[in-house]
């Protein structure tokens, strides 16, 4: 059972990176140093508990905040993040499975841990641009509140039920694979659509 439980927690901390990466270190880093769960901080993770973490992750936290809730500048945050958000994930995960069975298993989890991140990081990029393409923002706040809730709720589900979690996860994953490509030919759309509209169509387009 303790092992099913790093396995969601672990599997959890990189799903949730990939949307809300500071919020899932300010909760850890105020967990780790209150003592408010059972679950101790591994090693690898505990200097998230200094003061000097939790209040940087903890501005970072109210930064992207308003900036997820911009249309526009969401996608240029994201963008930005996708060098960050991956190996945080990544690191978390192999942080949380590495403190108990060992550095091999260390890689395999930040190996599986960067993937899952990926998978959310791109699915909540892509479904964000696909929302930008609407000049209203109404869209865009609802998106960015839902995932707010989405991290919370994950973050609680993998702490006390993690069975439910990771079966959960195993429908994300399926559902990444499955919706990822559509994502990526829209985007690719509406790319083509920007550079058309500033290049005047003089360019034709690729066939």
């Amino acid at each position: 059972m303790e092992q099913l439980a790093s396995i969601a927690i672990a599997g959890c901390l990189a799903w949730a990176s990939g949307i809300r990466l500071y919020v899932v270190l300010f909760l850890l880093g105020l967990t780790g140093h209150f003592h408010w769960l059972d679950w101790p901080l591994p090693p690898s993770l505990q200097v998230l508990a200094h003061p000097l973490v939790i209040g940087t992750s903890g501005l970072l936290v109210l930064l992207e905040f308003f900036a997820d809730k911009i249309p526009a500048v969401d996608s240029i945050w994201d963008a930005i993040h996708t060098f960050i958000r991956i190996p945080a994930g990544a690191l978390l995960a192999a942080g949380v499975i590495g403190a108990d069975d060992g550095p091999a298993w260390a890689v395999v989890a930040g190996l599986l841990g960067g993937t899952i991140t990926a998978g959310t990081h791109f699915m909540k990029a892509g479904s964000r641009a696909a929302i930008n393409t609407s000049p209203e923002p109404v869209s865009n706040w609802v998106a960015s509140f839902s995932e707010d809730a989405a991290v919370f709720g994950a973050l609680w589900l993998a702490f006390t039920h993690p069975l439910v979690f990771v079966l959960l996860l195993i429908l994300f994953v399926l559902l990444t694979i499955w919706l990822l490509p559509k994502l990526w030919r829209f985007v690719k759309r509406m790319l083509r659509r920007v550079v058309d509209l500033f290049s005047g169509g003089a360019y034709p387009r690729p066939t």
